[in-house]
């Protein structure tokens, strides 16, 4: 007899039970709604709080790891079996204890992470219960190949975890982990097959060929000062002529003014390689001086603009003495360095080169910063050039403390000494 028959007969011999039923029947239903409602929603707040946000990335994570996780768990069902001898709920309630482990472990590692920027103890402790039981879930395999996959299994989940990890950290603290000194890019850099810049191929073979014409003046010079042989001086001059030519030819060093500055600068630089011994840079961390005191002993004393203390004969007979220690705002002294700068850039384009007093008294530094600073920047290519030429032709040594002779007239000048006195 069909069911339907079975369900009408019944539903006629017991009117009473069939109104019971149906009543209980409609109750269920109206309560399975409600559920699998609340159900859905739940669903739906929990994929648009912990799922949407995440990227697609690591959600791939979360799904390969937990297969691979899975993997090892059966791996342990077997081993817990077959091993241990568990059977029954026993087998069911210790098999999992390490991957539980596992994921407690990296739950953990997470929180420390998004705390103190470091999985800590618990990173390392994922990666030896991993490895645990990855060793014994390949301890029961029946092949090779089986032995291979179980062991690949856990590490597989172990290495998602981490590179989840790698990015998250990344992510919240704007730097990787660490920078890797053997790289690809580097080891194409070290063979000379790449550039560490963004410079173009024309760029650098300028540079290589107006560095090839300052190193071969820098040779040709001191085979001059050392008084080398007339075939040696030949042979460097014929060096400097074809390395010079060639600068010429493919640089546009003869139209090209910044190539020219550049040239005049890496000149500069090697002649004066010496001249950094006698160098005293400014220590960082020492506070700035104020500015300094003159004290002097005698009657017939003239105080200059600069601070400087010079008799009637124009010789120096003060003692200078710092002022005591002053705490200086940061923005304060950069903005007074860069006054010092501008100065010494305007008077350089004078064709004059100040003393340090003239620079102190100028932009209101200590006395010994602006020695500091003139020492630096009396070795750049213009005050070099100024320099040597008020030696060579009238025989002014730089010391940057004669008196300042200014006149009305722009002429050449060298620690405020004009060239015609």
């Amino acid at each position: 007899m069909p069911p339907i028959e079975q369900i009408t007969a019944f539903a006629a011999e017991n009117p009473f039970a069939t109104a019971i039923i149906s009543v209980f029947a409609l109750a269920l239903m109206v309560a399975a709604y409600f559920v699998l409602r609340a159900a859905g929603r739940t669903a739906v707040r929990l994929w648009q709080v912990h799922v949407a946000p995440r990227p697609v990335e690591d959600l791939l994570t979360i799904v390969a790891a937990c297969i691979a996780t899975g993997v090892s768990a059966q791996g342990m069902w077997r081993f817990s079996s077959d091993v241990l001898g568990f059977d029954g709920p026993l087998r069911l309630l210790l098999f999992a204890f390490i991957e539980v482990a596992v994921i407690t472990s990296a739950v953990r590692a997470r929180r420390n992470m998004r705390e103190n920027y470091s999985a800590g103890i618990d990173g390392i402790a994922v990666w030896a219960l991993t490895c645990l039981t990855a060793v014994l879930s390949s301890m029961d395999a029946r092949s090779v190949a089986e032995a291979v996959f179980r062991l690949a299994a856990p590490l597989v989940a172990a290495w998602l975890w981490e590179r989840g990890m790698a990015i998250e950290r990344h992510r919240i603290t704007g730097r990787g982990r660490i920078h890797w000194r053997l790289t690809p890019e580097r080891m194409m850099v070290r063979l000379g097959l790449a550039e560490a810049s963004d410079r173009t191929a024309s760029e650098v073979d300028a540079h290589r060929r107006l560095t090839r014409v300052a190193l071969a003046a820098k040779r040709a010079r001191a085979l001059r000062e050392s008084g080398a042989s007339d075939r040696k001086m030949r042979t460097a001059l014929a060096r400097l002529d074809q390395a010079m030519d060639q600068a010429v030819e493919h640089t546009g060093l003869a139209v090209d003014a910044a190539r020219q500055q550049a040239l005049l600068s890496q000149i500069g630089a090697l002649y004066n390689t010496s001249a950094l011994m006698d160098l005293t840079p400014p220590v960082p961390w020492a506070p700035e001086q104020g500015k300094p005191q003159v004290i002097v002993p005698g009657d017939r004393l003239v105080i200059s603009a600069a601070g400087a203390s010079i008799d009637d004969d124009g010789d120096e007979q003060v003692e200078v003495v710092e002022a005591a220690p002053q705490a200086v705002d940061a923005a304060q002294r950069a903005a007074k360095m860069r006054a010092a700068r501008a100065y010494w850039d305007k008077q350089i384009d004078r064709r004059f080169v100040p003393r340090a007093a003239d620079i102190a008294h100028e932009t209101g530094i200590p006395l010994a910063t602006a020695r500091e600073y003139r020492a630096l920047w009396k070795l750049e290519p213009r005050a070099y050039a100024l320099i040597e030429a008020a030696y060579n032709e009238h025989g002014i040594i730089d010391t940057g403390t004669f008196p300042a002779i200014v006149t009305p007239d722009p002429v050449l000048t060298v620690n405020g000494s004009s060239a015609g006195h």
